[in-house]
């Protein structure tokens, strides 16, 4: 095919037959030019006494456009700034023209003064209209722009419609005729005054002119192009698109346009975020860095959701140092590599140190620390899937209870300045093991934060040890795109056409994006005077069926049920699993006070004194050796408030054992 020649064809190669074809246009743009101002071409002597004018145009021509650049363009990117300059090289080579014409008087044949203007623009017009053919043509979509198609040819590609008419909207769709792996047939705007015309060759309709749009175009896809916008309107949006059978993407959003990290034509599912509807608040500049500019910065479980996000935005805030400590190699091998190309992108001038090691050893805790002179800890390390710990206990409380105090007390000997816990909306009036070794993993920082000398739990030849360390808590829900979060599990079931599992037809949960969680978890952690638990303004809760059904819509699909037997996706409901809760909650009681940020509150909520909670550690930690669970569970139930488990022991080792389970009171 001559297309797939001419594309193949080496560089220095096409670039010659451009100039062969301007040289031949610039003849053709000559003779032209005395037809139309002669009004014959018989008076026209190329050969003759106007040989020498056909001899010096292209000599006047071709060394302009080589030096303005017109042969620099790549034909299938050609855009306004290549056009630009076709007109100025054409502009320049006509002057270069007038002169030699008006200084070269002695001419052998008549030469009219009005030939320099006809050779201009019609020069314009070969020059520039063949590039845009060309451009056309090496695209494969000469024969078709927009909703014209006027060969009746279907090229088999996936139609789509793009909402946005503006800049992100024009690029996106010049990308997609570029990487013909769909066709764009329509344009979807709310700017009234754009309605009904064409733009880039495709009709704008307006948003309620959407049923037409499919009927005339046969689109079967929506791109969201509106970087711009913010949640609450882009939320609006994806609420009128759900009603129709439409498959919705987006456009990467503003920031991600304007780091380079993404571009326009990198399309991608719809944000659940933007379902949500809430926009963030800017944050504090001043909370941001108060802990973190030129301090050295540990941050535990760094591999995970929550830790990667925070070492993400650690590493913009400027600390000295930033040691991402976790068990996992793996996924510290894949943070520490990311994290590692950004601070070479930006020449950052900070030390990243990965460490592997876990929360469960106090020695190598306490050894990172003050090697390093840690100033500021955030411990996000935690086992958090409900399920998973109801069926390891043990793994559980060691982990999350231990392992907090581990790193706590490894704080306090070191003389860190700042400790923040990244806690849990599941820690109040928990129903479940890993809610309530989250509470008490709490109630340890808050009593120790109260002691100015507390002697440490499992080190005996440390006395009155002194404490010099601010402990604050962090509570919040669940965080959008997290492992084992609910979204990715509904997009695969919904990839693979079904059913979509929801465990009750009333559960509710707060949610909140990743990027936000960790950005107001840096602020709260640089608020606190000591003991204080905050909690993130989570919104108002998402009931999760209404949320799958959303997603199902917004695939281009609908949901089986009774009332539509021949929906695409049925969605399931399978019950409650082991610990599991309907809601729930961020606040114990009601004593809950705002902060200096909008976003934050603090809540004072009760715990045990720091000798109290020390005896019964001691106590837990005896029965968990010993695989007594059901004790385990009595202290649990004696210590946090509110914890209630609703349901017999599940944990594995124990009904391996076949012992009998004891009835909940």
């Amino acid at each position: 095919m001559l297309r797939d020649y001419l594309l193949g064809l080496p560089r220095r190669y096409k670039r010659l037959l451009q100039v062969l074809a301007d040289v031949v246009l610039v003849w053709v743009a000559l003779w032209l030019a005395f037809v139309v101002r002669l009004g014959s071409y018989e008076d026209v002597d190329p050969f003759g006494g106007h040989a020498w004018l056909f001899l010096v145009a292209p000599l006047l021509a071709i060394p302009l456009f080589i030096r303005i650049g017109m042969y620099r363009a790549v034909m299938r990117y050609l855009g306004n700034e290549a056009l630009i300059a076709i007109a100025k090289a054409v502009t320049l080579s006509s002057l270069f023209l007038a002169l030699a014409v008006y200084w070269y008087r002695d001419v052998p044949a008549f030469v009219p003064r009005s030939l320099v203007f006809n050779y201009w623009w019609i020069s314009l017009i070969l020059l520039g209209g063949l590039r845009l053919l060309l451009r056309q043509y090496v695209l494969g979509d000469w024969y078709s722009v927009g909703l014209a198609n006027p060969f009746g040819r279907d090229d088999g590609l996936p139609r789509v419609a793009i909402y946005g008419a503006g800049a992100a909207g024009n690029q996106l769709a010049a990308a997609l005729r570029m990487g013909r792996s769909m066709r764009p047939v329509a344009f979807i705007d709310d700017d009234g005054s754009i309605a009904n015309r064409v733009i880039a060759g495709l009709k704008v309709y307006k948003p309620k002119h959407i049923a037409q749009m499919i009927d005339e175009t046969g689109a079967g896809e929506v791109l969201l192009a509106i970087p711009s916008a913010n949640r609450a309107r882009r939320r609006e949006i994806l609420a009128a698109l759900e009603h129709f059978p439409l498959h919705v993407r987006s456009v990467p959003g503003f920031m991600d346009l304007a780091s380079g990290r993404v571009k326009v034509e990198d399309i991608q599912e719809v944000d659940i975020a933007d379902l949500l509807g809430r926009d963030s608040v800017a944050p504090r500049e001043d909370l941001l860095e108060r802990c973190i500019r030129d301090n050295i910065v540990l941050v535990t479980g760094a591999a995970g959701s929550i830790g990667s996000e925070l070492s993400r935005q650690i590493m913009l805030l400027h600390p000295r140092t930033l040691i991402l400590f976790d068990h996992s190699e793996y996924g510290l091998y894949q943070i520490h590599g990311e994290l590692q190309q950004r601070v070479s992108e930006l020449a950052l001038s900070l030390d990243l140190v990965p460490v592997l090691g876990s929360v469960r050893d106090p020695g190598r805790l306490f050894a990172v620390m003050s090697s390093w002179s840690v100033t500021t800890v955030y411990h996000a390390a935690a086992y958090k899937h409900v399920p998973m710990v109801e069926h390891n206990i043990a793994e559980g409380v060691e982990n999350n209870v231990l392992g907090t105090l581990h790193c706590a007390q490894a704080a306090i000997r070191s003389g860190v300045k700042h400790f923040v816990l990244i806690s849990t909306d599941k820690a109040v009036r928990p129903t479940n093991i890993m809610g309530s070794t989250k509470r008490l993993a709490e109630m340890a920082l808050q009593a120790l934060s109260r002691e100015a000398a507390p002697v440490l739990y499992g080190q005996p030849d440390v006395i009155n040890q002194v404490n010099k360390t601010r402990f604050t808590m962090v509570r919040f829900g669940n965080v959008l795109g997290s492992s084992g979060s609910v979204i990715p599990l509904f997009r695969e079931q919904i990839r693979k056409g079904g059913p979509v599992t929801v465990t009750h037809p009333k559960i509710t949960r707060y949610f909140m994006t990743i990027p936000e969680a960790a950005q107001l978890v840096l602020q709260a952690g640089s608020m606190g005077l000591g003991g204080e638990v905050f909690v993130l303004d989570m919104g108002a809760p998402v009931q999760i069926v209404e949320l799958a059904e959303k997603m199902i819509h917004l695939s281009g699909l609908s949901v089986r049920s009774e009332r539509n037997p021949k929906g695409d996706i049925a969605v399931e409901f399978t019950g409650l699993r082991p610990g599991e809760k309907l809601y729930e909650e961020l606040l114990i009681g009601d004593n809950v006070t705002p902060t200096g940020h909008p976003m934050i509150r603090s809540a004072s909520e009760h715990y045990l004194p720091w000798d109290e909670l020390r005896l019964v550690l001691v106590d837990l930690i005896t029965a968990l050796h010993s695989d007594d669970f059901e004790q385990v569970r009595q202290i649990l139930r004696a210590t946090v408030d509110g914890y209630a488990p609703r349901e017999d022991i599940v944990d594995w080792i124990y009904q391996q054992r076949g012992l009998k389970q004891p009835p909940v009171s």
